[in-house]
């Protein structure tokens, strides 16, 4: 009978498959920032298309996303997938005064302050929470956590790695608590694995008809083969 998987099993395993995972854009949290609001429900290569198209029409400082035109904001969010491409226009505008208006343009002045109070700082912006906060500051060196977006959350939960309990955040804090002793020793580890088990997760583990029979853990994930639904 396979033996179970660990985090420290399935990450090299999906390293194997995948080979290595794209590097994070930049650690500038603005420009994170930036890129969790120029795409949505898309796939990770699209999302960067507009990222870089934003970067070269506009510009990723705080000032020129504030002085750009909301139709070319939209043009270029639209890139990045056209549900509420209006409202993701509007927000990066916002996140651009947030910036200038709060922290001087600068938004790394953030990142010095206490863990709890940075997290609470990341989470003003729209579309940050919990998960997307902890992955800046994770990529920064300011947190140790898993970056764990619903892709790769769910991947967890269906290695039996964490638990699911009654919603998405409640579970996603207790799987960073319950992966914590396995966690990769290096800022550039954790941001891979996670990066792995988002891919994973978008790829193969998917929300609706999962491909277990090409799935490179199924010799030892427990809900391999099985009918699985999920809320993420």
């Amino acid at each position: 009978m396979p033996s179970a998987l660990t985090l420290g099993t399935a990450v090299p395993a999906l390293r194997r498959h995948y080979g290595a995972p794209p590097k994070p854009v930049s650690r500038d949290p603005f420009h994170l920032i930036l890129w969790e609001q120029v795409g949505y429900l898309v796939s990770d290569a699209r999302r960067r298309a507009a990222f870089l198209t934003l970067k070269r029409d506009v510009g990723l400082e705080p000032m020129r996303i504030r002085g750009a035109s909301i139709g070319v904001l939209e043009r270029i969010a639209r890139m990045g997938g056209g549900i509420a491409a209006d409202k993701r226009a509007v927000r990066m505008r916002e996140s651009a005064e947030l910036v200038v208006g709060k922290w001087d343009g600068d938004l790394k002045a953030a990142l010095r302050l206490p863990l709890r109070e940075a997290r609470k700082a990341l989470r003003e912006f729209a579309q940050i929470g919990e998960p997307a906060a902890d992955k800046i500051l994770t990529i920064n060196g300011k947190a140790r956590a898993l970056p764990l977006d619903s892709n790769a959350l769910r991947v967890v939960l269906r290695l039996g790695l964490a638990p699911e309990l009654k919603d998405y955040g409640a579970t996603y804090r207790r799987a960073q608590e319950t992966l914590a002793p396995a966690l990769p020793r290096t800022r550039e580890q954790l941001v891979a694995a996670g990066a792995l088990l988002r891919l994973h997760g978008q790829e193969l583990c998917r929300r609706s008809g999962p491909l277990c029979e090409r799935c490179p853990l199924k010799p030892g994930c427990p809900s391999a083969g099985r009918a699985m639904k999920s809320r993420w």
